[in-house]
């Protein structure tokens, strides 16, 4: 069969690829051979802007021209003819290595240099920085977006109905009532403060040979200051140095990195739950779409698949983003190959973990609030109101409140009006409270609520 969409094995290439396409550019063969030749060509023309470095004269403007050219217009067919060369080589990053030769041949200042290229580098040296800047441009130009619109949409919702009584449940059982909005703001804050935690996260860096220790370096140049000079070239990709390495970067950062991507799905298995138990419950309706079918028997169904794909892809992620947290920051002595196939699929568990975000965004936009089923859920359970008469009580100084209300009250759903304000008109409390106690409803028990919910912004 010919490879197409729909004989991709992955579904993240077939069925889902419309959706994940964005990551292919930071994370597919063709991302990580072009990340590979930009570090090289970078490298190359670092070396060039050294004194130490008397082989090698300051490159012209016309040949930086050239090199920063070779990576703007680095093409599918540059990196198939890499991947021509590693059939041959049997190595990928070497492959990267003759190919630039091959390409850069014509160049005569090059041509002289053309021993530079890769200069004292281990594979792990590309690698490691090619890794880190897939990671932080797939960060900044899609997985932040993706994750920013749901935050955007929770907090419009969370204003929307900052102030809509709901009837609270812990346990599952009724309890406090709260807002539709204060709910929804609780994962706001929750999702801003995993946000700011990934933010705040530093992308390694390495560039110091075989064993971290720059032997190849200062075995052909022992004046130079590596260290200084590799430091400051991984910071002027936009990575944090990391002075003490094996032959690999240690991927601790990486794991943090995965780590904080984990949590923040985590965050949105709650809120899918979440939201499904309110459409199940019927505070939420959800907005049809012409010709869309709910159930291939059911004609009435309007079943929450938003919600549901978004929890299954993100319990994929998190078993993937779990494994390379746990996996990566192990290597034997100093260095073995098991990193390289793992590392493969960050992109995988990044796929997964927008893909959810990007049926939770529309799930989101899906939802109508169900008023009327709210306030008849309140109506039907005056129970609640045990919580504050109690509390009153204790602060008059009544003896027993809390037993008083239980055996009022526990185990008793289906509480009327009447029967709590007898109670409470039989109180021995000043007539104000008494008073305050009669005009409270379970609607309007909800505290602060509505203005926790209408102060969160994203």
């Amino acid at each position: 069969m010919n490879s197409t969409a729909i004989t991709a094995i992955s579904p993240l290439d077939g069925r889902y690829h419309s959706k994940t396409a964005p990551l292919s550019q930071y994370f597919s063969e063709f991302a990580l051979i072009f990340f590979r030749v930009k570090i090289e060509v970078a490298w190359l023309r670092a070396l060039g802007d050294e004194p130490g470095i008397t082989e090698i004269r300051p490159f012209t403007d016309a040949t930086r021209n050239q090199l920063e050219k070779l990576v703007n217009d680095f093409s599918v067919s540059d990196a198939e003819n890499i991947k021509a060369i590693e059939a041959t080589t049997n190595h990928d990053v070497k492959a990267v290595e003759y190919w630039l030769k091959q390409v850069l041949t014509g160049n005569p200042e090059i041509a002289k240099a053309n021993e530079f290229i890769h200069f004292a580098c281990t594979s792990e040296d590309i690698n490691n920085l090619s890794h880190g800047l897939m990671l932080k441009s797939s960060m900044n130009q899609v997985m932040l977006p993706a994750l920013n619109k749901i935050i955007a949409k929770l907090v419009e919702l969370a204003h929307q109905f900052a102030d809509m009584p709901m009837l609270a449940r812990t346990h599952g059982q009724p309890a406090t009532p709260t807002t539709m909005g204060k709910e929804l703001a609780n994962f706001v804050y929750r999702l801003q403060r995993s946000r700011m935690q990934l933010l705040s996260i530093p992308i390694l860096g390495k560039l110091n040979g075989a064993v971290g220790n720059y032997n190849a370096h200062c075995s052909a140049y022992p004046d130079i200051d590596w260290e200084a000079f590799a430091q400051h070239f991984v910071e002027e990709l936009g990575l944090q140095f990391n002075p003490y390495t094996t032959q690999i970067e240690s991927h601790d950062a990486m794991a943090e990195i995965f780590n904080a991507y984990a949590r923040i799905n985590t965050i949105l298995v709650d809120l899918t739950r979440d939201i499904w138990g309110y459409i199940a419950l019927g505070y939420f309706k959800q907005r049809t779409v012409a010709n869309e079918v709910g159930s291939s028997t059911m004609p009435h169904k309007v079943n929450p698949i938003d919600f549901e794909n978004a929890e299954g892809n993100l319990g994929i992620a998190n078993a993937l983003l779990t494994h390379l947290a746990e996996k990566l920051p192990i290597s034997r002595w100093q260095r073995d190959l098991t990193d390289s196939t793992v590392l493969r699929n960050m992109g995988v568990a990044l796929g997964h973990s927008l893909l959810a975000y990007d049926s939770c965004s529309k799930g989101l936009n899906k939802l109508e609030i169900n008023s009327a089923q709210l306030a008849a859920d309140l109506d039907n359970a005056w129970e609640v109101l045990a919580e504050p008469i109690q509390t009153v009580m204790r602060r008059y100084g009544v003896d027993n409140p809390y037993e008083q209300l239980k055996a009022l009250t526990r185990g008793k759903g289906g509480m009327t009006k009447e029967a709590i304000q007898t109670f409470v008109s039989g109180l021995p409390i000043p007539k104000e409270a008494k008073q305050h106690l009669l005009e409270l409803t379970p609607r309007s028990y909800i505290g602060k609520a509505p203005g926790l919910a209408a102060r969160i912004s994203d």
